[in-house]
């Protein structure tokens, strides 16, 4: 007998009741395809319904290597969606090469089910007949007595002012905040509205957010109860990629539609292209980030180093208004500085739990940035009686960059591995600040908030630059 993938995912928090998902299995078998099995599951999972009828997952997201048959999903949900129940529907891709297949997939069902394509200037179409606009980027189909589905490729304000009953993700791991807010309100005046977001796990030239959030969302108990997500992921990097069990594990097409030596041709584009678009990994770090991972696991330490009593602390507010983060530096006996992220947390919260920290008699020094709310801390600080603490100037800001940086590449930085501050770190690039040069960090998402970084600079900052008192010795 030959040997298939696995059908269900290594990860979902899916479970449901009832689902509309045979209706719409049985309406593709017409075209003469079968679906496989694990797409199968997915079907019933994405059309899960309320007692009520509704859609039980208003959005739903799958992560799934490449080359699976992800769009096999698409088409069968919308070939339902158009001709069963009626919707008005939007399919988004990044590339519009990708839109365009996904028409012509589409397209082909309705040929092989028996409608006939007939003239838009027809007025009325007869029955199991379909219009079908091909004009490159902008395709367009309309199903006599039924649904509408336009193909685009998504831009920062495409959709604004549409109105849809489903809207398609595909391609998710490119789909950007901007996006999503001009997308995301073309569903809400549906009665019935769903976004199906499918993708693979993120790469180097990745510039999407909106995956990532959703994924983390879930993972972390977070998510609304409409969100519902599959995914076919290795948890860990793996050096292994010969290992043919891991290739069974998380691609279910394998032994179908995909086979072995296909697979084994893409052994030889690397270990971490491998884990990543085959083995369905999710990296905690971008690869784009300016800060590598593997610069900042080089100062990891597997215990505190001897330190020395004065700490330093940062306290930075973020430049969107939303968080504030608090980090802690100190120096170490063998010269370096180890530093510690304590909090981020979100601004309307109030600097109540910062006084917490500020209480301790060991901190020495303690630097504020951030117009948000730089100024009501330090003067709340002079209400309670704490010391007067740092407020740094733009070229203050830009030295403690710079030292951040040259700290990292001196390796003069130790951590313990924070997740947050490791997130923090990684997913980082350089902004422009002054006009001399100098520069400062900014999110490469809005998964992961930078202010955790920027905190731990500042406190790095002052641990740099403090003077140490050396004893005098007196000699008689």
């Amino acid at each position: 007998m030959e040997r298939l993938g696995r059908e269900t995912p290594t990860f979902t928090n899916v479970s449901y009741k009832k689902t509309k998902g045979k209706e719409a299995i049985d309406l593709y078998k017409k075209t003469g395809q079968t679906l496989m099995k694990w797409q199968e599951i997915q079907i019933k999972a994405i059309m899960a319904v309320l007692p009520d009828g509704l859609w039980q997952y208003m959005k739903y997201g799958i992560s799934l290597s490449r080359r699976n048959g992800k769009g096999e999903i698409l088409a069968a949900r919308e070939f339902d969606g158009i001709i069963n129940l009626g919707e008005k529907i939007c399919h988004t891709a990044h590339r519009t090469t990708t839109s365009h297949d996904a028409f012509n997939r589409l397209y082909t069902l309705l040929k092989k089910a028996g409608y006939a394509e007939h003239s838009r200037k027809k007025k009325e179409m007869p029955e199991k007949s379909f219009f079908a606009s091909k004009q490159y980027g902008l395709e367009h189909i309309e199903i006599s007595g039924g649904g509408i589905i336009d193909f685009r490729t998504r831009t920062d304000n495409g959709g604004l002012g549409e109105g849809f009953d489903l809207l398609i993700i595909d391609e998710a791991q490119e789909y950007t905040s901007k996006q999503e807010s001009a997308l995301s309100y073309t569903v809400s005046a549906s009665p019935n509205p769903q976004i199906i977001m499918v993708g693979t796990p993120p790469t180097a030239t990745s510039n999407g957010d909106v995956f990532g959030r959703v994924r983390k969302g879930v993972h972390q108990g977070t998510a609304p109860e409409e969100v519902g997500w599959a995914e076919w992921a290795i948890e860990k990097r793996t050096e292994d990629i010969e290992n043919v069990d891991n290739w069974y594990e998380f691609n279910p097409s394998l032994g179908q539609i995909l086979k072995e030596r296909n697979i084994r041709a893409e052994l030889s584009n690397g270990i971490d292209d491998f884990n990543i678009q085959r083995l369905g990994l999710w990296l905690e770090y971008s690869q784009q980030s300016i800060i590598s991972e593997a610069e900042w696991s080089a100062l990891k330490v597997d215990k505190l180093p001897k330190i020395k009593d004065k700490r330093y602390l940062g306290i930075k507010y973020g430049h969107d208004g939303r968080n504030v983060a608090v980090s802690i530096a100190v120096k170490t006996e063998d010269n370096r500085i180890f530093v510690e992220s304590i909090d981020c947390r979100p601004i309307k919260e109030g600097n109540g739990w910062i006084f917490d920290f500020l209480h301790n008699p060991k901190i020495d020094k303690v630097a504020i940035d951030g117009a948000n709310g730089q100024m009501i801390l330090a003067n709340a600080m002079k209400e309670f009686g704490f010391q007067k603490p740092i407020l740094p100037t733009v070229k203050d800001i830009i030295t403690a960059n710079a030292m951040w940086e040259q700290g990292i590449a001196l390796k003069q930085i130790c951590h313990r591995g924070q997740q947050s501050l490791i997130s923090s770190v990684t997913n980082c690039d350089k902004r422009a600040i002054g006009t001399q040069g100098g520069f400062g960090y900014k999110s490469l998402s809005e998964v992961y908030d930078v202010s955790l970084m920027e905190s731990a600079i500042l406190a790095f900052w002052l641990a740099s630059t403090a003077k140490e008192v050396t004893p005098q010795k007196i000699q008689y």
